[in-house]
């Protein structure tokens, strides 16, 4: 079998890392430093999962699906032979510092007294988390286990660096609702609480409490998550796409969601197209609803009926014009605007169609985003079209715009918690580059 050299690199990557899995502990290194994780995309569900070291006394490689809104991190602990599991969690009594550290209500509202109230009555560490948005309450045990990621200059990955007390809950497969991808047993929670895997990574090593993301549209070759640094992030042939960042303020919200919240104040399309929008649907209510929040669990951009509306007349107006000349042809589900394939001209930023630009604080902050993300194709039963990657969310959704993942592949997305911006590249594919060209070859 051959291999592009983006696979090449992966798979000598994922070889490297198995040898330095068991040499680590013998040379572990524990000073502050800046870490990484490939990310990579289900080609049947498009989501997009990172692939870690978690568990003792051997690291296992393990699959975690990415959830930008999650608060905690969760695994699937459940093993059909206990005696022949190889992983070694272990819960966190009330007395100890961590369990201070995390402020369990748990273990702060019980009182010395003897009680019957199971939460208080086992001396044990639990969260609770408060989901108002979608109108959930989750208590969880806490538990810890060690996690291990490999150190980075921004140009490749080295030695693993290990987080000894990473803290998470056990949960059942079944929590993740609908298909899951294959070998994927937990979940990665990157949301805002300082429980959050890139929160922990922060304080673990003292290093900067922000994260990047560089989804690969590729099922073959990873993006890459950095933690703890803000660059440089190189990219083949030596692109140093830090620099190539806008910002925007995160918003906090006034509930106690997770979710990372953008300004977005308008959107255009093809440059010059004002989507008609209220404008007062894209801020947050007092009861947490509304706004713009990210997410790569959902595949496409989601928007409210009223803006789903307005941006897909404009869209398909500006794709008839005559810059385009593109006629909507049956469209297949989930999709509602199609193009036969054949009319469409492929470009190296994806098909030929108008751009849909969304604006932030200012006219000169625009998240723009080409053909290559806002389009995707649709190839089966003797059909072959590019079809507009959004989708009618209805009237009233927890979030006005929910950003998907369709959006963000090929794109570099820094979160800094600490000074509390977004960071965004729009398409890296206009400075000849893309998120499978990071360099894993490991540098020892």
């Amino acid at each position: 079998m051959e291999f592009n050299p983006q696979e090449k690199q992966w798979h000598l990557f994922k070889f490297k890392l198995q040898f330095f899995s068991v040499v680590s502990f013998l040379c572990i290194h524990l000073s502050s430093s800046a870490v990484l994780a490939p990310i990579l995309q289900d080609p049947s569900t498009r989501l997009q999962f990172l692939s870690l070291y978690l568990r003792t006394p051997y690291q296992q490689p393990t699959k975690l699906l990415v959830d930008l809104t999650a608060p905690f991190s969760w695994v699937e602990c459940t093993c059909s032979n206990r005696s022949s599991c190889t992983y070694r969690y272990h819960p966190l009594p009330c007395a100890s510092p961590l369990c201070n550290w995390l402020n369990s209500p748990a273990c702060s509202n019980c009182s010395s007294e003897p009680t019957t109230d199971p939460i208080c009555s086992d001396g044990l560490c639990h969260l609770f988390f408060a989901r108002p948005r979608y109108r959930k309450r989750v208590r969880v045990q806490a538990l810890a286990d060690s996690l291990a990621l490999p150190v980075t200059n921004g140009r490749n990955p080295g030695q693993l660096e290990v987080v000894p007390e990473f803290v998470f809950s056990c949960s059942e497969r079944s929590l993740l609702k609908g298909h899951v991808p294959r070998g994927v047993t937990g979940l990665a929670a990157l949301g805002r609480s300082k429980f959050s895997l890139p929160a922990q990574v922060s304080n673990s090593l003292s290093s900067p409490n922000v994260f990047a993301l560089c989804p690969s549209d590729s099922p073959s070759a990873p993006g890459v998550a950095f933690f703890g640094t803000r660059g440089p992030y190189f990219f083949l042939p030596e692109i140093d796409l830090s620099k190539h960042l806008n910002y925007t303020p995160l918003l906090i919200s006034t509930d106690e969601d997770e979710a990372y919240l953008i300004g977005l104040t308008s959107i255009r399309v093809n440059g010059r197209v004002a989507v008609k929008l209220n404008r007062s649907v894209l801020t947050v209510d007092e009861n947490g609803f509304g706004g713009t929040t990210l997410s790569l669990s959902t595949p496409y951009t989601v928007l409210e009926s009223s803006i789903y509306a307005s941006l897909v007349e404009a869209f398909v107006n500006e794709s008839a014009a005559a810059a385009f000349k593109l006629t909507a042809t049956q469209p297949v589900s989930p999709f509602s605007v199609c193009y036969d394939a054949g009319d469409v001209l492929v470009t190296s930023a994806g098909p030929a169609v108008p751009t849909i630009d969304l604006v932030m604080q200012s006219n000169d902050v625009v998240w723009r985003i080409l053909g290559s993300n806002s389009m995707v194709r649709m190839a089966r039963e003797g059909v072959d079209v590019w079809c507009l990657a959004l989708l009618d969310g209805g009237v009233n959704p927890p979030a006005t715009i929910v950003i998907g993942g369709q959006q963000m592949v090929d794109n570099l997305l820094q979160f800094d918690l600490d000074s509390q911006q977004l960071g965004f590249s729009s398409s890296v594919l206009v400075h000849d580059t893309m998120c499978a060209n990071f360099n894993f070859t490991v540098n020892a």
